[in-house]
């Protein structure tokens, strides 16, 4: 081979591998929406479109899943519990573990069916146990989304089957699986990739294949259908066991689909960390109070809480808003302020800042009694 052939093939070996780095730094996420969040605080770390409600299909499960997890931790039920299929099991439709009436299969096998098999009889059977019914479940299924606070949510069917009247938010789903990380008992579920039920006829294997090959997997979900297209909601745990959640809407394939999730945990896990907000009570002076039996009173944080903040940054700037004076009376605990921490303009932990105790009114006959204390600390 030719010393000018040689050099040719080595240009275009370099040039094609720095052309693949740079695409591999530029790869924009094409998809409907995308959010990736941090788990334990919430805060949203990257977006787009993550407020726009839009409708994800089976992604219903991990809502389903909070319900049926919220019991099990109360002990309503238990793992070990023998369930037994009603009738309502024989118009189930979409991915099932063929389940007929009478069967009956531990709350451990049912969840395992849904989890990794995505079996919508298996769902039935707890639902019914849970609610008495799909209906009140699906009801259950919105109340508990607003006790969460996911205004953008509804659900029609705890399935996921399509109905243009539901609606979600990258944003919500990912507010869902961080309620899903808390509970430790599903982990494992969510990890297994192939496994079997119903004395080992039936075998179960998981969609998201990021559980047999992505090592900080710990869940959720994967799903596809015409209508809304590649959806993953993927949670990753890292050495710091810090949980970062990308939720994906609508790309235009399962490889894209899985390459976006991983890039965006990954960033998660390379960029930012979770840091206490540990502001000393010291920094606040005691408030004024009028008309009250003390003159001031002592204040305090309500609460210490972490953040979520990029690794590169050191400095936390915190503003603490409170009046120059209150009236008495002053309970204890009353909020009499806040304290907002930023990293630069963003908002990542606001607290109350209360006081240390309580203050009575000035009344005439206190000041009578203090009158005469005084005269009499002066004779004596």
């Amino acid at each position: 081979m030719s010393s000018f052939i040689k050099c040719l093939l080595l240009f275009f070996c370099v040039t094609g591998f720095f052309t693949f780095i740079s695409a591999d730094k530029n790869d924009k996420i094409n998809a409907k929406a995308y959010v990736l969040m941090e788990a334990e605080t919430r805060t949203v770390l990257e977006s787009e479109n993550a407020d726009i409600r839009l409708n994800a299909g089976y992604m219903n499960k991990l809502m389903s899943l909070i319900i049926i997890a919220n019991h099990i931790e109360n002990g309503v039920i238990s793992l070990n519990d023998e369930l037994i299929a009603s009738d309502s099991v024989r118009g189930v439709k979409g991915s099932v573990v063929w389940l007929e009436s009478g069967d009956k299969m531990t709350v451990d096998e049912l969840l395992k069916s849904i989890i990794v098999g995505n079996a919508n009889d298996a769902l039935t059977v707890l639902a019914e146990a849970i609610s008495g019914n799909i209906n009140t479940f699906v009801m259950d299924m919105n109340a508990e989304a607003f006790e969460m606070g996911l205004r953008d949510t509804y659900y029609t069917n705890p399935y996921g089957y399509y109905d243009e009247r539901e609606y979600t938010t990258a944003h919500d789903i990912g507010v869902v699986c961080a309620k899903l990380a808390e509970f430790d008992f599903l982990t494992p579920y969510f990890k297994t990739w192939r496994d079997f039920v119903k004395d080992e006829k039936v075998e179960l294997v998981n969609e998201n294949t990021l559980s047999r090959t992505y090592e900080p997997h710990i869940g959720f979900k994967v799903c596809h259908s015409e209508e809304y297209g590649y959806c993953l909601a993927e949670g990753g745990r890292n050495s710091e066991n810090n949980t970062f959640i990308a939720v994906i809407i609508g790309a235009n394939s399962e490889d894209d689909l899985f390459r976006y999730g991983k890039k965006l945990v990954k960033k998660g896990f390379s960029g930012y960390k979770v840091v206490l907000s540990e502001f000393p009570d010291e920094m606040l002076m005691p408030l004024k109070v009028k008309n009250g039996t003390v003159s001031a009173v002592e204040m305090c944080i309500k609460e210490q809480g972490k953040m979520t903040v990029p690794k590169d940054k050191r400095n936390i700037r915190t503003k603490v808003v409170v009046p120059e004076y209150i009236t008495a009376p002053v309970r204890e605990g009353q909020s009499v302020g806040c304290a907002a921490f930023y990293n630069e303009d963003t908002l990542v932990f606001e607290t109350d800042i209360i006081t240390k105790s309580s203050v009575k009114s000035l009344t005439w006959y206190y000041i009578l009694k203090r009158s005469l204390f005084n005269m009499i600390e002066k004779v004596c």
